[in-house]
């Protein structure tokens, strides 16, 4: 997503550079959705993997409906739809198959059997090789996983983001489901860089409700805390937020592959480097206190994540 505009201006050969640098330094798995700068984003990648694709695990995405903007967007998860944008992804990225292609959103119109089944019939083809979700409930996954079995599981999930904890992750342990974290920085906020005063208008992170004047300013003691966390243990707030989740999924027996974006090489380096880092039980405890504290639901609407409908 950080390839198009949505967390700050970039041009195509700046976002071209940082995807060459981070497989060039050893990276293998690339996320996107047709969604991301409205194809903008499988079109870059579409010039990375023209001479790189077996170097690739690619993943895109289907279901979110463009037009109308954060908020209010619509969602389809029928056969038809699903049809129709896997050609358009498959042609803009400029390779036969997908190895991982997620329903990005549950449609609440479409039983999850169906639109999974439609997805099924894809991996026959060859057009798809694994089938994920996106922001699936607990109870969603296992329906899914009965029709075809389910490869990825993405949500977000960080140090003050854990509601996923509760269902989602039994359900993929159960199914042995690896489980891919989107946000994992929180937008940038857990990094401690994130500047109101230099947000675009394309940025849409004044969108979500923690990033609202007065939930910012709330929740600044708890971003401080993970700033002096992260000065302790003599690391970036990046790399303690990315390796937090690794030990989280250490913990819980769980393959976690976080996915922090990022528009700039040296941001490429400082994330990967935190795949080595192994915190000490102390912090560990400290920071998996602070997700009660946060003030400001993690969505403009619940119901748009699994967090509401399995509080439903």
């Amino acid at each position: 997503m950080s390839l198009s505009d949505v967390y700050g201006p970039v041009t195509d050969e700046d976002a071209l550079r940082t995807l060459t640098h981070a497989v060039d330094s050893g990276v293998t798995f690339v996320d996107t959705a047709n969604l991301y700068g409205l194809g903008r984003s499988e079109t870059i990648i579409s010039k990375l993997i023209s001479t790189r694709r077996e170097e690739v695990q690619l993943a895109s995405k289907f279901g979110i409906v463009p037009g109308g903007g954060i908020g209010k967007r619509t969602v389809r998860g029928d056969r038809a739809y699903l049809r129709e944008q896997i050609e358009l992804s498959l042609t803009r990225l400029g390779t036969d198959h997908l190895d991982l292609y997620y329903q990005h959103r549950v449609d609440p119109n479409v039983p999850i059997e169906e639109t999974v089944g439609a997805l099924a019939e894809l991996v026959q083809e060859g057009k798809i090789l694994h089938i994920g979700l996106s922001e699936a409930t607990g109870a969603e996954i296992r329906r899914a996983h009965a029709v075809h079995p389910i490869a990825a599981v993405q949500t977000e999930w960080s140090i003050v983001s854990r509601d996923v904890e509760a269902h989602v992750l039994p359900a993929v342990k159960d199914l042995g489901i690896g489980f891919v974290p989107y946000s994992p920085l929180s937008r940038q906020w857990l990094t401690g860089a994130y500047d109101p005063a230099t947000i675009t208008e394309a940025d849409g992170r004044p969108k979500f409700p923690r990033f609202a004047p007065d939930k910012l300013a709330a929740n600044q003691p708890v971003l401080d805390e993970v700033l002096a966390i992260a000065a302790e243990a003599q690391i970036t707030a990046a790399q303690l937020a990315l390796a937090w989740l690794y030990e989280k999924g250490r913990t819980l027996g769980i393959p976690v592959v976080p996915i922090p974006g990022t528009r700039f090489p040296d941001r490429v380096d400082e994330n990967l480097a935190a795949a080595d880092i192994e915190l000490s039980d102390e912090h560990v405890t400290r920071l998996d206190a602070l997700a009660a504290r946060v003030q400001g639901e993690r969505s403009f609407d619940l119901a748009w994540v699994s967090q509401g409908r399995e509080q439903g």
